[in-house]
Order: C-alpha cells, then sequence, then structure tokens
C-alpha cells in the first residue's frame, strides 16, 4: 500500500507546512506544529464519516423516522446501566482509569459473555496472548469462542476486522496502536487522534461495537487529544482507589443514554462482581454515634445513593490553617465556611478542616451542601446527629437553602434505607408524607443548624 502523505497543522492558527518546524511560519506560535495525514482529493468533497451523512440528501426533521436503537446487553447490569441498556452497533465507548483498576478484566468479562452468541474480537497492544489467557482461566471465564488478536499495527487490524467481520471489537489501548502513514511514535496526539478516526469511520459504516481503553494522566484526564473524546459516543470513566476492592464506572458522555450514570462493582478473585446495594459502600458502620458525621443522599445519573459526610474540625496550632476536602469540590468548601459564619455566626478562621466522602465516591452535585454544613457544626460542637438522619440540599451565598433534584426518589431511598428524619430544602417538600420518614423542611441555613443545637 502507497504511504500517504502526512503534512503539519497549526494548533492555533490551522495553517500547514510539509515539514515540521518549531515555529509556525503562519501565525509565528511555537511548537504547535502537529502531524497529520494530508486529506484525498475525493475525501475533500464529502463527508469523513460517511455512513452518518446517508445519501447527503436535506431531510425535514418531520420526515425523519424516530426508531429506539436495539442494545445488546453485555451479562453486567451494572455495565449495562452506565452504557444506557446495553451495546449498540456501531457505537464508539472509549474507557478509562488509572492502570491495574481493572479496565481489561471487565472487558474481558462482557467479551467472554458476549462471544457465546455473537462475533468478537479482542485486540491486544499492551499484553501478550499467554498473559491475556493466564488472566481468562484466572477469571474462570468460558473463553473458547473469544477471538484474540495481539497486534499494534493499524493496517492490519483494519485488515483482520474486513476479513473476520466481528460485531464487537475492544481494543487494548488506543494508545498503543500506530498508522504507518505516520512517523510520530505510537501515543502520541497525531497517532490517537488517526487512529480513534479510522476506527470510527469502521464502527460506523460496518455496524461494529468497538470499545477503546484509553489510558488517563497523573491529574485523572484521559491522554491524548481532547478530539479523542468529542469523536467517539460515549466516554466513561473508571474511579476508585486501587487499594480498595471497590470501584465505579461513570458516564461523562454518552449519545445513546444518561451521563452521569454509576456503576458499582466490587474486585474479587474471579473478576469484577456486581454491588446489590451500593448505598452500604459509603455509609460507614459506627458502634455508637459520632460527632462530624451526616449521611446524605446524591444523585447519580438515575440512583439516588446514600454517602456518610465526614467532617473534622480542629484547632489550628499554625497561622496558617488547613482546608482539605476528599470526594468535594474544595473551592465550595471555603464557600461554605463563609456562608456558615456570615448567616450562622459560627466561625472557623482558628479551625483545621477536614471534610471525607466515605467510601472514595466523588461529589460533584452542590445538594451535599446542607449536609457538609450540618457535619462541620456536629464536629464543632462535638455533638452527634441523630442517628437515623439524612440531608441534602444546596446552600447559596445569601445563606438560603435551594432545592434539588429528584427529591422525592432520594426521600424514598432513604425511607427503604431505614432513615426516619430527613432535613430538606422546603421546595423539596413532598406534598404527600412519606410513609416511615419524618420531614424537616427548611429554607434558610441557620434555620438547619438552629434546629440540633
Amino acid at each position: 500500500m502507497a504511504k500517504a502523505k502526512t503534512i503539519y497543522s497549526c494548533t492555533e492558527c490551522g495553517g500547514q507546512t510539509a515539514k515540521w518546524q518549531g515555529q509556525c511560519p503562519h501565525c509565528m506560535e511555537w511548537n504547535t506544529l502537529v502531524e497529520s495525514v494530508a486529506e484525498t482529493p475525493t475525501a475533500k468533497g464529502g463527508n469523513r464519516f460517511n455512513a452518518l451523512a446517508a445519501d447527503g440528501r436535506v431531510q425535514r426533521l418531520s420526515e425523519v423516522e424516530a426508531e429506539e436503537v436495539p442494545r445488546t446487553p453485555t451479562g453486567i447490569a451494572e455495565f449495562d446501566r452506565v452504557l444506557g441498556g446495553g451495546l449498540v452497533q456501531g457505537a464508539v465507548v472509549l474507557i478509562g482509569g488509572d492502570p491495574g483498576i481493572g479496565k481489561s478484566t471487565l472487558l474481558l468479562q462482557v467479551l467472554a459473555h458476549l462471544a457465546q452468541r455473537q462475533n468478537t474480537l479482542y485486540v491486544s497492544g499492551e499484553e501478550s496472548s499467554q498473559q491475556i489467557a493466564l488472566r481468562a482461566r484466572r477469571l474462570a471465564l468460558d473463553a473458547r469462542n473469544l477471538r484474540l488478536l495481539p497486534e499494534i499495527q493499524l493496517e492490519r487490524i483494519q485488515a483482520t476486522i474486513a476479513a473476520d467481520k466481528p460485531d464487537v471489537v475492544v481494543m487494548d489501548s488506543i494508545q498503543t496502536i500506530y498508522s504507518e502513514q505516520l512517523t510520530s511514535a505510537p501515543g502520541s496526539v497525531a497517532q490517537v487522534r488517526e487512529c480513534a478516526a479510522q476506527l470510527t469511520r469502521i464502527a460506523k459504516s460496518q455496524n461494529i461495537t468497538i470499545i477503546l481503553v484509553g489510558h488517563v494522566t497523573k491529574e485523572g484526564a484521559l491522554a491524548g487529544p481532547r478530539v479523542l473524546e468529542h469523536i467517539v459516543d460515549t466516554v466513561l470513566y473508571f474511579e476508585g482507589d486501587t487499594h480498595s476492592s471497590f470501584r465505579l464506572i461513570r458516564a461523562f458522555k454518552n449519545r445513546f443514554g444518561a451521563v452521569n450514570e454509576l456503576g458499582v462493582f466490587a474486585m474479587t478473585e474471579r473478576g469484577l462482581r456486581e454491588v446489590s446495594n451500593p448505598s452500604a459502600l459509603f455509609l460507614s458502620q459506627h458502634g455508637q454515634q459520632v460527632a462530624g458525621s451526616c449521611v446524605m443522599v446524591t444523585q447519580e445519573g438515575s440512583r439516588p445513593l446514600l454517602v456518610e459526610i465526614q467532617a473534622l474540625l480542629d484547632e489550628s496550632h499554625s497561622p496558617n490553617v488547613k482546608r482539605l476536602s476528599l470526594g468535594l469540590e474544595q473551592n465550595r468548601l471555603a464557600m461554605l465556611l463563609a456562608v456558615l459564619h456570615r448567616h450562622a455566626g459560627i466561625a472557623c478562621f482558628d479551625q483545621d478542616v477536614f471534610i471525607n466522602a466515605v467510601g472514595g465516591v466523588k461529589i460533584t452535585e452542590p445538594g451535599a451542601d446542607l449536609a457538609v454544613i450540618l457535619a462541620m457544626v456536629s464536629s464543632l460542637r462535638n455533638q452527634p446527629l441523630p442517628e437515623k438522619l439524612v440531608v441534602f440540599g444546596e446552600v447559596g451565598l445569601a445563606g438560603e437553602v435551594r432545592p434539588v433534584q429528584r427529591g422525592q426518589e432520594r426521600l424514598k431511598e432513604a425511607a427503604k434505607l431505614g432513615f426516619t428524619q430527613a432535613v430538606i430544602p422546603k421546595a423539596n417538600a413532598p406534598r404527600h408524607p412519606i410513609e416511615g420518614i419524618e420531614i424537616i423542611a427548611v429554607e434558610r441555613v441557620e434555620q438547619a443548624v438552629e434546629r440540633f443545637r
């Protein structure tokens, strides 16, 4: 096959040059030229992903027949929840996470299940065939029908896909795949972008589901160009501490389902297993009530989860007080301390403040504000909150307690797990009482603080 012509494009101005230079000759910026494959004359006139364009005819939206997308269950209900119900033909899924967290283990389990009724292909660019066979044996998987290809060259992978016509393909990982059309090393921005684009074109044109495994940087973001996340249909992140047995999979982008869905797993000797009651993971088992502990209900996609928020306030012996938050946004902690001082008259300027969300879960919604405030007040006063109390609500700078979404579902989940009291925003108060739980509706943060003085 003739080698395609390569060019170097500027990431700042879009200018192109035939050779790499330290400085862009068009906008004079430094180190902005990246390698890419020059488009052919036929490609310039059309859409790169022809399968998406159909026949190119302009249609009225009312003429388009909206059909429900068929899904293929993976055999793991928690994984199907995050995907939106299962795998979709022609979809490209990108899953990232820290090394050793369980990405390859999960996908090997999924492919072993799908191989019983579909044609599957596992492309490994990091491990040998023997290593994968040993993992499958350790996990006690029936992998007799699972096809394996240890290869990192894109053109050979394309030829294998064209010959075998698989239904589902796993690429482990996209950073190890390289195209001989480019001279840059595997894992470079140009290689990752070009390989991902070519694989996406194959998925769309041949109705093949492709799952890409992605490495992450030390900051936790997916390695490679940002355009990688825009090309694919679904972006999933593995979360959790490698020293803990629990793993979380969160959807950050999903064209075929809801975002922010959460799947909860436990790592065992036989691979990843689903957790039937995720709320139990994030609640500590105390022998007696302790100060600084408050249970909240967070909404992760369509699932309400009960999470214990722990706070520790200790007198500071340093001129620079500490503000540390694990699982919650640290800037929001500073805002809540200011609101607590201004509107509830409780000053913490001489206290070291430590906040932790139990179980390693990351809470991104503002519905944890009221629980954080009550946990801090409980720790400062060394006064435990009621045992069966659950709290949620957003706190504004003016001290008001704002409503959160899906308040009814949160209350029902708390009642189902045996909680008997709930401090919630007044706007979230149910019209009809919920059996087994007392509702304490508050409008301002000082009302919630005074309630448990």
